[in-house]
């Protein structure tokens, strides 16, 4: 089982990097919608309520990938759920294309693209904010989209992988601190904190590497890691962002508006705001830290 997990684990990752997402019937577009159908349902303003909501959406799935990955099928089924759980390739490429966008001053374009990738409002961002959303974001899905799916992977194998990402979009969808969802999702959020959070560490560790490898600056990462990342609101996001802001010499954090609700985030590393060149370097930053995980799950798979 643990060399099945590590060939799935590389499976998936291979099959990012040449596919990227699924262009049509994405399962993770198709779960999202029965999260929606479901809310309809159960929703009620209360704990309880989002809590067997979020139990009813995250073991449901992972069974299923656990009924569907039995016996020789396991490197198959992971090889698989990772794919469709993992979404590298695509987060790169939209971010390179943001960076386009900017530089060419299309920054309508750019707005409408930033939605895809961030949760505040873009209608009003310039380029320079629309830089740092795309970093902030790049960043962010490179511990939860890639991080968490390769650790929880090779940790419990397709039902890990299906787990932590359907954890992951609730958190998304639910998790947010609105007047609806105070209560409804509490569960969603706290979930995808406690998964993500040997993510996120893993994540900004492999970003150390990572920064070694791409010539940035990896005592930079370790020192912002290490003095911004708790600064974060997040308990996880915040390692990341400064691991990334520390290796690529740039200050990221500041004032973000979520429909109305303005956050004034702690800024993480030194320098100067990232420009559409730094950007570049951090999607390089992020397919490097990408496959020093895949490596690095790899391997404990194979070991365990």
């Amino acid at each position: 089982m643990p060399a099945a997990r590590a060939v799935g684990l590389l499976g998936a990752v291979a099959l990012d990097a040449l596919l990227g997402d699924p262009a049509r019937f994405h399962p993770v577009a198709g779960f999202g919608r029965a999260a929606l159908a479901l809310e309809r349902v159960a929703y009620r303003p209360s704990r309880a309520a989002g809590a067997t909501y979020t139990i009813i959406l995250v073991v449901a799935p992972a069974l299923a990938a656990r009924r569907v990955g039995g016996g020789r099928g396991r490197a198959v089924a992971l090889a698989a759920c990772g794919w469709a759980a993992l979404g590298g390739r695509s987060l790169r490429r939209t971010a390179a294309r943001m960076a386009d966008l900017i530089d060419a001053g299309e920054l309508e374009a750019a707005r409408a693209l930033a939605r895809s990738l961030v949760a505040r409002r873009t209608a009003t961002l310039d380029g320079a904010e629309l830089t740092r959303a795309t970093l902030e974001s790049l960043a962010e899905n490179t511990a939860d989209a890639e991080a968490g799916t390769l650790l929880w992977g090779a940790v419990a194998g397709a039902p890990g992988a299906v787990a932590h990402r359907a954890a992951n979009t609730l958190d998304a969808m639910v998790g947010y601190r609105s007047e609806r969802y105070a209560q409804f999702g509490w569960a969603a959020a706290r979930l995808d904190d406690v998964l993500g959070w040997p993510a996120a560490r893993a994540c900004a560790g492999a970003t150390v590497v990572a920064a070694v490898l791409c010539g940035e600056d990896a005592r930079g990462a370790v020192r912002a890691w290490r003095r911004d990342g708790a600064r974060h609101p997040s308990p996880n996001a915040g390692r990341v962002e400064a691991a990334f802001a520390g290796a690529l010499g740039v200050t990221l954090g500041g004032r973000n508006d979520y429909d109305g609700t303005v956050e004034d985030r702690p800024r993480l590393g030194d320098g100067p705001p990232p420009d559409t060149a730094a950007l570049r370097r951090a999607i390089r930053l992020s397919a490097t830290t990408s496959a020093v995980l895949a490596l690095g799950a790899a391997g404990v798979a194979a070991w365990r």
